[in-house]
Parts: structure tokens; sequence; C-alpha cells
């Protein structure tokens, strides 16, 4: 089977190659390190590295407390970075430029088993740590070929991925059973997981309950927040395709008064496309791009709608200025975003009907009474309204999930532990 799936990598290379170069015309990212991709890198030098790969933006904001405590407790280490999208290369970048001397950022190559042969050859990682759900046949077959331990942290699996992976099982199972050791956020994630042929886990819990916010990021939300005057706001976070025009089509509907939205979509390749879309709808709004937020003057008229946060790495400071959130990726079947960012600025949350990737915090947060699962557009914008006007019920809801932020830490020093005993 997994010769089947190479040769249908190799096949498939040059239409790959191809969409690469379309998606550069909407994200410039994506031309660029093209060589990184097929296995082709600059020298560099012989310190021993620890391989933390995390695909995108999600994936490298989880991995931000492993990769700080990796480089506490292995000085003689550096860190190798890889990532699959521009978006988890700038976030990295961004989230790391207070020790990028000992952080070398990559993208890492398709799963063809000569390009990763040449990426291993190349920086000679003592280990492999895959971040959340990054399972690749080769990728994991030459790393064992290699002698390099891997091992799957902050690991989670939903019913419907288990499902799809079961429909290629013996290409799956195999994979699974090249990893050394997984470390899942819980229970049932490690109960898949085993289901697929893995062997040896633990549970940690999520490691995104470790990210602390900067403080920075709360002191630029509250000057953001001061430009709305005493206006509810309400941000509707990390939306993706479809969910926009639901929204502003309830928003519309419902005609919340004094609200002030903000949209934040997830991809920044969509922040034009989402600008004209409000356009479209008739209504006022300013871009964050536009904003100078260390300016003294008011730059946002009285009479704005929305807010469009067309900027990366300020989630943070989106949610500081906010009343209330809305989670995208829940409104359409795309199973959802996670819920912490928000809980982590003590904001109560609402999100839809489609959390397939997070269930199992999404219903603990429910259950804890800090988020609320709503219908529809409609319904959630309803629902937000209700919350907007109950001052005393949000407050207490968001006090609820700044408890509930900080009882789920710890997860990374036991995913520290967890791995130690692979780390060369």
């Amino acid at each position: 089977m997994r010769l089947i799936y190479s040769l249908a990598w190799s096949l498939a290379l040059p239409f790959v190659l191809l969409r690469l170069w379309i998606r550069g015309r909407q994200e410039p990212g994506y031309r660029q390190h093209i060589a990184e991709r097929l296995g082709f890198y600059p020298s560099c030098s012989n310190k021993k590295r620890i391989w933390v790969h995390a695909v995108s933006a999600g994936e490298t904001r989880a991995a931000e407390p492993l990769v700080r405590a990796l480089l506490a407790q292995y000085p003689e280490h550096d860190i190798l970075l890889s990532h699959m999208t521009p978006v988890g290369r700038s976030t990295g970048k961004i989230l790391f430029s207070n020790v990028e001397e000992r952080i070398t950022q990559v993208f890492v190559p398709y799963d063809i088993n000569w390009m990763i042969r040449r990426f291993l050859r190349h920086f000679k990682p003592s280990i492999c740590v895959l971040i959340e759900t990054e399972v690749w046949p080769n990728l994991i077959a030459q790393c064992k070929a290699a002698q390099v331990p891997v091992t799957l942290v902050n690991a989670r699996l939903s019913e419907r991925s288990l499902r799809k992976a079961q429909r290629l099982s013996s290409l799956f199972v195999q994979a699974a059973d090249g990893i050394d050791y997984v470390a899942a956020q819980s229970g049932p994630d490690a109960e898949r997981l085993a289901t697929l042929g893995v062997k040896h886990f633990c549970i940690t819990g999520n490691m995104k309950f470790d990210v602390t916010p900067p403080p920075h990021m709360a002191e630029r939300g509250a000057k953001l927040r001061s430009y709305f005057d005493h206006r509810p706001v309400f941000i509707c976070a990390s939306t993706r395709e479809g969910e926009e025009t639901l929204i502003l089509d309830a928003f519309m509907k419902l005609d919340l008064p004094r609200a002030l939205l903000i949209i934040t979509p997830r991809h920044p390749q969509r922040f034009d496309l989402v600008a004209s879309q409000i356009e479209q709808h008739n209504l006022r709004y300013v871009r964050r791009s536009s904003l100078d937020l260390d300016a003294d003057e008011l730059p946002i008229p009285e009479n704005t709608q929305i807010l469009l946060g067309d900027s990366m790495g300020e989630m943070y400071m989106y949610y500081a200025a906010s009343d209330l959130a809305f989670v995208g990726g829940s409104l359409v079947p795309l199973g959802g975003h996670n819920l912490i960012e928000a809980f982590a600025m003590g904001k109560a949350v609402l999100t839809g009907q489609h959390t397939f990737n997070f269930s199992e915090i999404t219903e603990q947060a429910i259950a804890a009474n800090c988020a609320v699962r709503t219908l529809h557009a409609e319904d959630m914008l309803k629902q937000a309204q209700k919350l907007l006007d109950s001052p005393d019920t949000r407050r207490v809801m968001g006090q609820t999930a700044y408890a509930f932020f900080l009882k789920h830490q710890g997860a990374t020093q036991r995913t520290m532990q967890a791995i130690q005993g692979f780390i060369r």
C-alpha cells in the first residue's frame, strides 16, 4: 500500500507544484522556498537539532510552550521548526523572534521517500516531534530507517478523521506502528489513535492551555477598544469560507443596536474577499490595516458597523477589545477551531454546530458554562445580543472561562516528561 501511495505522490508532484504556484497568486509565500519542499536546503551547522513539525499557524502556536521548554532544558540543541504553509512559517518567525538564533525554520519536503531522506541527511535531527495530526507514512518510515525516534504530541484524532484513516487502514496502521510514542490531548483521542495501532501513549492534555497571552496584546486591545467609545463589541474570530456571508446576512437582518462587529478571517489570503463581501452588504467598515494604534486621534468613525481584522498575530488583541466571542469554522462543517485563546482572555464564547475537530474541549466548556452552542448564524447573533444585553451573565461566563483555562494547564510539562527519553 505504501508503494502505491509513494507512486501516487510522484505522479501528482507536477500538479502539486502547479497548484502551489497558483496559490502563490493570492499568498506570495507559497512561491518562496520551493526548493525546500523538494528536499534542498542551504548549508547548515552540525549542531544537535530537535525537529518539531508544526504544519500551519494553529499547530505553531500550540508548539510554542513546548519549543521554549525544549530550548531551556536542552541548551546544547537547536530547534528545527518545519511547516507546510507560509502562515505557519510567518507565525513561527513572530513567536520566536527573541530566540531566532536557536531556531531554524524550513518547509518540510513533500512525503516522497528520496526527498525525506535528503532532509534527514542534511539536518540529522535527534528526534522528530509531530504536532497534533501530522501522520505522514513515508516521513515516519524514513525516520525509522534513519533511526530517528518519532513522537506525536498534543495529538488529536476526531471520529471523522478516524473513519477516513480506516478506509486506508493498511497504510495508516503501518504509519502508526512506526510512531515511538504519542502524547494525546484526551482519553477519547488516545482511544481512537489506539484503534489505528498506536501502542505507546499517554494522555497529557492540550498544550494550547499553556500558551501565555503577551501582556502587550492586552494593552493594545484596551487601546483599540477605546476607539469604540462605550459600544458593545462582538468578535467573530477565525471565520472560514462560507461563514462571513451567513454572519453578514444575519447581522443585517437583526440590526443589532449600537453593536460593533469584528470579523477576523482565519486565512490572510481571504482578507480582500471578505472586505468585498462587507461592501456588497453596504455595511460601513474599517480595516485594521488602516489604523495606527500608536496615534492619538480617533481613527474609527462613530457610524462604523464592522472592523475587519486583516492582520496576523493579533488575535489576543482582538479578544481583549471584545465583550464576547464567536469562534469560527463551526457554522459550516469544517470542524471548528480552538476556544482556548478566547478563554485565556476571559471571554465567554459562542460556537456553531460543527466542532468535531475539538469535540471534547468544546463539550467540556459548554458543560462548564463558559461556552454556548448555537444552531446557525441568526441564532448565534441572537444569543450574542442576549449576552451583550446581560453584562452580569457575561461577566460570570468570562470569569468561568478564565478559570477553565487555568484548570487545564500543565500539558507542556507532561509532554516533556513523555518524550525526554527519546532525545539524544
